[in-house]
């Protein structure tokens, strides 16, 4: 299991924050891996939604809140053929905005051990850019 760390300061207050990085509807804008996510339209977020996502590179992981503390946390877990994920988002305000800390880890067993552990090592460093990517595009919207 490899584990990932980073922090993002997003010029926009928490609670804005906190409801679109929350919602699985809005991956595809901001997440630079996706191409769409299979979630019904009109279904809000809420602990133990789950929902498919396809990915860049025809990667279709199954995905699933596994926890909601608005505005403070967010947790999803994920999984496809022998690779499992998890990611956590903790939000807290700050003078300019909110600060949104992220941590994760991916795991691989068998054949998807070696893929998994430099998925891993990279996550920490994509994500963060993600999160960025929300950022400005919260910013534009509230300016």
């Amino acid at each position: 299991m490899t584990g990932f760390r980073a922090s993002v300061d997003l010029p926009v207050p928490v609670e804005v924050a906190y409801a679109y990085l929350s919602d699985p509807r809005n991956r595809p804008e901001w997440q630079s891996s996706l191409r769409s996510v299979t979630v019904p339209a009109d279904e809000e977020p809420r602990l133990g939604q789950r929902w498919q996502e396809t990915t860049s590179v025809g990667v279709r992981p199954q995905m699933e809140i596994t926890e909601m503390d608005p505005p403070l946390v967010w947790a999803e877990r994920g999984w496809w053929r022998g690779v499992s994920a998890t990611l956590t988002l903790g939000f807290a305000r700050t003078p300019r905005g909110c600060r949104v800390d992220i941590s994760g880890d991916v795991d691989g067993r068998g054949v998807w051990a070696v893929p998994a552990t430099v998925a891993g090592r990279l996550a920490g460093i994509a994500v963060a850019a993600d999160v960025r990517k929300a950022g400005k595009i919260l910013a534009r919207r509230t300016a």
